[in-house]
C-alpha cells in the first residue's frame, strides 16, 4: 500500500508535465493570433483582432469553412448510418467471423492516411471522384466509421439483451425494436462516435490534397496552401477558431458521457 500512495504524486506529476508538453505549442497559437504584426509573430506594440476579422469577413476563408462544414455534416451522417448497423449487426450475430468484420472497419485508423490516399487517387480517378465534393465525402465518411463503430459498439456492450428478448416478446417488430429499444439505449455512443466522425472530417488534409484540387478547397487545405505561400497571421486567427470549436464538441462528447452513466 506504502508504494501504491508513494506512485500516486509521481504518476500524476508526470501526467502534467506530459499534458503540459502537449498543450504549450497550442497555447502559443493564440498570442500570434492576437499579433499587431503582418508576419507570423508575437504581439509587439499591443493586442489586435485585426486577423480574426479578416477571416471572419473574407470570401475566400469563409467558403472554405463553409466547404469543411458540409464536408464534414455529410461525412458525419455517412459514417454514422455504416457505422451504427455495422456495430450492430455485429453485435446480433456475434460470431467470430464478427470479429473479421471489425477489424476491416478498423483498418482506415490503422493504414497510414498517405497510403490511404494514394489508393483513394487512382481508384477515384476513373469514376470521376476527383475534386468532387462527393469523392470527399465518401472518403472522409469511410475514415469516420472505425470512430462509430468503436463507441457504438463500446454501447452496446453494456446494452441488456433481455430488453429486446422482451420487446420481441410483446408483439414489437425487428424495425420496432431497433427504433424504441436499442437506439434509445445505445444513442450517446451514437452521438460520441458522430462527434469524432466530424472532428476527423473536419481537421483532414491528406487525403485532400490527393483527391481535391480547385473546385474542393476546404479549410485545412486553405491553411496549407497559406503556410507554403506566406506567413499570414490570420492562418493563427483560423487555428485559434479551430480549437475553440473542437473543444466545443469534446465537451459536449463528455457532458453525454456522463449523462450516460
Amino acid at each position: 500500500m506504502h508504494g501504491t500512495h508513494g506512485a500516486g504524486p509521481f504518476g500524476r506529476g508526470l501526467a502534467w508535465i506530459t499534458a503540459l508538453y502537449l498543450v504549450l505549442p497550442i497555447l502559443i497559437v493564440l498570442p500570434v493570433a492576437l499579433t499587431d504584426q503582418r508576419f507570423l509573430s508575437l504581439p509587439q506594440d499591443g493586442i489586435s483582432f485585426q486577423h480574426f476579422r479578416t477571416v471572419l469577413t473574407s470570401p475566400e476563408w469563409l467558403g472554405s469553412i463553409w466547404q469543411s462544414f458540409t464536408i464534414a455534416l455529410a461525412s458525419t451522417v455517412l459514417s454514422v448510418v455504416a457505422g451504427t448497423l455495422c456495430a450492430i449487426g455485429c453485435w446480433r450475430i456475434s460470431r467470430r467471423a464478427t470479429d473479421l468484420v471489425r477489424l476491416l472497419m478498423l483498418l482506415p485508423l490503422i493504414i497510414p492516411s498517405i497510403i490511404y490516399a494514394i489508393g483513394l487517387y487512382r481508384y477515384f480517378g476513373p469514376l470521376d471522384l476527383l475534386d468532387r465534393f462527393l469523392g470527399v465525402v465518401i472518403a472522409h465518411g469511410v475514415t469516420g466509421i472505425p470512430y462509430v463503430v468503436i463507441t457504438v459498439s463500446t454501447a452496446l456492450a453494456a446494452f441488456d439483451p433481455r430488453l429486446e428478448q422482451a420487446a420481441r416478446g410483446m408483439g414489437a417488430s425487428l424495425s420496432q425494436t431497433l427504433r424504441w429499444v436499442i437506439l434509445p439505449r445505445i444513442m450517446p455512443g451514437i452521438v460520441s462516435g458522430a462527434i469524432f466522425a466530424f472532428i476527423h472530417s473536419w481537421d483532414e488534409l491528406v487525403m485532400v490534397l490527393f483527391i481535391a484540387s480547385r473546385d474542393v478547397f476546404t479549410l485545412p487545405r486553405r491553411i496549407w496552401d497559406g503556410i507554403n505561400e506566406n506567413l499570414d497571421p490570420a492562418m493563427a486567427a483560423v487555428a485559434v477558431l479551430l480549437i475553440v470549436f473542437t473543444l466545443l464538441l469534446l465537451l459536449v462528447d463528455m457532458a453525454l458521457r456522463r449523462r450516460a452513466q
